[in-house]
C-alpha cells in the first residue's frame, strides 16, 4: 500500500437521504461470537468504540440474532433480543455514539445453516423455505405460511428496537445462504407457492421483511439489504446471470424500502458480468441509483477464506484501484472486513499516511477482541 498516493476519496463525507457519515469507511460485519448467553459486554461496546475513535465512518455490528428459537447456532452468538441483550446493545451504541461514530446492527437468522441440535436451543429444528441446506439435502420441513409471518414479524421488531436504541439504521442479512438468501437461492428453494418460482417470487420473503421493518421504523430511518451473488462454500453461485435479471431482482427490494445496498463479494476488484469492470456494488448503484457499498479482500493482498485454508496471514495490499472506483463513484462506501478486525487504527493510519505501521492480518486476530 503506498503513501502517496491521495486518499481523499475515502474520507469524504456522505449524504444519502437520512444517514450522514464522516467519511466513506464501513466496519463490515464480521462474526465474532464473545457475547456469553447471547448478550455482548462491555468488551463488545470498547471493540466497536475503539473503530469509531479511530474514524470508521459507519460501523456494521457483527450479526446480532433475531427473536427466533433457531435463528442461530451458538450460545455465544448476540442476540437482538430480550431485555439484557438489548441492554447491552444500548452500551454500545452509547460508547460508538460517544466516540463520533455511527452504527446498525446486522439482523441475522442462520436458517438451514443451523445444526440440529445446536445450542442454545437444541430443541429447535432448523427452518429453510424448503427445509433444505446448502447441498440441496433435507434438514426440514418446509417452513408454514405461519412460520414465515413469524420471522418476518421477528425482523420487524428488531427494527423497531434498533431504532428505540437509538441505532443509526439497520442491515438486513440477506447474503451468503442465510435465511433470507435461502429463499432467494433456487437450490434451497423449490417452493411451488408465492414464496417461490422465479427469481421475483423467490424474493417475496425479502420484500414483506423490508415492508415489515420499515412499518416498524417510520419513512426516515435507513434500512440496508446485504446481498451476494456467492454462498458460503459455493463461490461461483449466481442468482442473477445478467444485469437485466439483477434490475428485476433489485427493483422489487428497492420498492420494499431498501435505501442502500450493501453488496458482498469475495474480491471488490473482479467484474460482475462479462463486458464491463462494474463489480456488484457498481451494477447495483448504475441499476437502482441507490447508494451501495462495496466489499471484499479491502487492503488485503488476496480473498479472506484463503488464510483460514492455509492457516496464513494477508500482508496489507496497495488500494489505489480501489480509490479510482471511488472517485469514479462506481459506489459510495467501502466495507473494510479483516483489514479493520487486526487493526482498529486502520482509518487512521491510512488517512495520515502510515501504511507501514498497518498491523497485518493473521488468523489469530479472529480469537481476540482486539
Amino acid at each position: 500500500m503506498t503513501d502517496s498516493r491521495s486518499v481523499q476519496a475515502l474520507f469524504q463525507p456522505f449524504q444519502g437521504g437520512t444517514l450522514s457519515l464522516a467519511n466513506r469507511i464501513v466496519m463490515a460485519p464480521m462474526t465474532r461470537g464473545f457475547s456469553p448467553n447471547g448478550v455482548p459486554g462491555p468488551d463488545v461496546a470498547a471493540y466497536y468504540r475503539r473503530r469509531a475513535e479511530n474514524e470508521v465512518g459507519l460501523i456494521v455490528t457483527e450479526g446480532t440474532l433475531i427473536n427466533h428459537p433457531a435463528a442461530g447456532g451458538s450460545p455465544n452468538l448476540p442476540n437482538f433480543h430480550g431485555e439484557e441483550a438489548l441492554a447491552g446493545w444500548a452500551r454500545v451504541v452509547e460508547e460508538v455514539h460517544a466516540a463520533g461514530g455511527k452504527i446498525m446492527p446486522q439482523l441475522w437468522h442462520v436458517g438451514t445453516q443451523r445444526k440440529v441440535g445446536d445450542l442454545p436451543n437444541p430443541e429447535a429444528m432448523p427452518i429453510g423455505p424448503s427445509g433444505l441446506d446448502a447441498s440441496g439435502a433435507k434438514v426440514a420441513e418446509p417452513m408454514t405460511e405461519q412460520e414465515i409471518a413469524a420471522v418476518v414479524e421477528a425482523f420487524a421488531q428488531g427494527a423497531a428496537d434498533a431504532k428505540r436504541l437509538g441505532f443509526d439504521g439497520i442491515e438486513l442479512h440477506g447474503a451468503h445462504g442465510y435465511l433470507i438468501d435461502q429463499f432467494f437461492w433456487e437450490r434451497t428453494n423449490r417452493r411451488t407457492d408465492r414464496y417461490g418460482g422465479d427469481l421475483i417470487g423467490r424474493a417475496r420473503f425479502a420484500v414483506e421483511i423490508i415492508e415489515a421493518c420499515r412499518r416498524a421504523v417510520g419513512p426516515d430511518f435507513p434500512i440496508m439489504l446485504r446481498f451476494s451473488q456467492w454462498k458460503t462454500a459455493e463461490y461461483t453461485t449466481r442468482l442473477a446471470e445478467s444485469p437485466q435479471e439483477l434490475e428485476r431482482f433489485l427493483t422489487v427490494l428497492t420498492d420494499a424500502g431498501v435505501d442502500l445496498f450493501h453488496c458482498s463479494t469475495r474480491r471488490f476488484w473482479e467484474p460482475e458480468f462479462a463486458g464491463s469492470e462494474l463489480n456488484l456494488a457498481g451494477w447495483t448503484k448504475k441499476l437502482t441509483g441507490k447508494p451501495t457499498v462495496t466489499v471484499g479482500s479491502v487492503g488485503l493482498d488476496g480473498d479472506f477464506m484463503s488464510y483460514f485454508r492455509e492457516g496464513s496471514g494477508a500482508a496489507n495490499e496497495q488500494i489505489e484501484g480501489l480509490l479510482d472506483r471511488l472517485e469514479r463513484q462506481e459506489f459510495d462506501l467501502v466495507a473494510v472486513g479483516r483489514a479493520l478486525l487486526a487493526d482498529p487504527a486502520w482509518a487512521v493510519k491510512v488517512k495520515e499516511g502510515r501504511t507501514g505501521e498497518l498491523t497485518p492480518f493473521t488468523p489469530e486476530a479472529t480469537q481476540a477482541l482486539l
